[in-house]
């Protein structure tokens, strides 16, 4: 069987986790690997993926293997797999467009982006980089934010030919205007805004479904979050937080039907950086509501976990889906993985909904 050939936009924390996590399961069985919600996608494991092109714009990781170019700062997410062997992959120079937020300046290099005195490519040069370099799909890493950045790459896997996993909360899957570019070209697309494996989003999404089914009336409900990562010094910028707003807030107002809150009532969002935590995200809920004769009860949640490799796993599942895509000739947005893997899909489903698609996906009952 071939090997499944990805292309990255943004050597962030997510990436290091990807990159570091698709090596250390090289050498896992299925019988003792843990963090999958999927070992084996038609005939994939994840060790069958290969990085064969990456982009970035940070003086420390341009031109570095990107073995290397993943452990360097302003990275801080814990180690996997520590001595990964030099790939014979650079990281090229990126556009940077609205990649880095004007605010990010003010801070020490080892917390935020330090730009690379190289230049920036135009589209056709990182179009011939994808083509030239085998990449069946790019995955998008970009920061929160990067609304002009991640439409640059967008029409580049276009015109490249090759499918697109939108990680971030800028809205490409979900619109119209571009959904139907992919489909036009009949090139596959999951998006957007990747679920962690178990973060504050799914759990937010599946208590908010648990009131739903058990007849509690849902009244008001926070979700408040603070990390130490770039993501999260990144999102001071409140204007760069709108798209990030929405998708979260929609993937929870989604499962209440409709018995959707009011704006006043439902607070989801990331709420402040705090640089010792590193890449460590602490979340808090809380849910009010009403019981049998409306009596009042409340829910209040602290999770913690370690944000970048909390969302490695359902990255691995999509990128097999997309490949899955490709092999079977089927373009355009992939409805299915998306509604799965992601926050702000297309069409929102319940998450048990969503699973049974998926897994209609794979074993190709479902087209899309």
């Amino acid at each position: 069987m071939d090997r499944i050939k990805i292309a990255i936009v943004g050597v962030g924390n997510c990436a290091s986790a990807l990159v570091q996590g698709i090596e250390y399961y090289r050498y896992k069985g299925e019988n003792d690997a843990v963090g999958f919600m999927h070992w084996d996608i038609g005939g994939y494991t994840p060790g069958d993926i290969d990085i064969v092109a990456a982009f970035d714009i940070d003086r420390r990781k341009v031109g570095k293997d990107i073995s290397d170019a993943i452990f360097q700062l302003p990275n801080c997410t814990k180690t996997i797999f520590k001595n990964i062997p030099p790939k014979g992959v650079k990281v090229r120079m990126g556009r940077i467009l609205d990649g880095v937020a004007p605010h990010m300046a003010k801070y020490d290099e080892k917390y935020t982006f330090v730009v690379a005195d190289e230049e920036e490519p135009e589209e056709d040069k990182v179009v011939a980089i994808l083509r030239d370099s085998g990449a069946d799909m790019l995955i998008n890493y970009l920061p929160v934010g990067s609304e002009e950045a991640t439409k640059f790459y967008a029409n580049c896997a276009l015109q490249a030919g090759i499918g697109f996993i939108n990680c971030i909360p800028v809205f490409i899957a979900s619109d119209s205007y571009w959904a139907n570019k992919f489909k036009d070209k009949n090139i596959p697309i999951i998006g957007d805004d990747i679920k962690s494996q178990v973060g504050a989003t799914i759990v937010h999404r599946v208590l908010a479904n648990l009131f739903k089914s058990r007849g509690v009336k849902l009244e008001r409900t926070y979700q408040l979050n603070t990390g130490g990562n770039t993501d999260f010094l990144n999102m001071l910028d409140r204007g760069r937080l709108l798209s990030k707003k929405r998708s979260k807030t929609e993937s929870v107002q989604s499962q209440l039907g409709e018995l959707r809150l009011e704006d006043e009532n439902i607070h989801i969002g990331p709420s402040d950086w705090v640089a010792w935590q590193k890449d460590n995200k602490i979340c808090f809920i809380r849910m009010e509501g009403k019981l049998f004769g409306d009596v009042a009860m409340d829910l209040e949640l602290r999770l913690s976990v370690e944000d970048s490799p909390n969302s490695g796993g359902v990255v691995i599942d999509a990128i097999r889906c997309l490949k899955l895509a490709l092999n079977r000739g089927k373009g355009g947005v992939l409805y299915s993985p998306s509604s799965y893997f992601m926050k702000h899909p297309p069409k929102q489903f319940t998450d048990d909904e969503a699973r049974r698609m998926t897994e209609e996906f794979i074993n190709g009952i479902r087209e899309s």
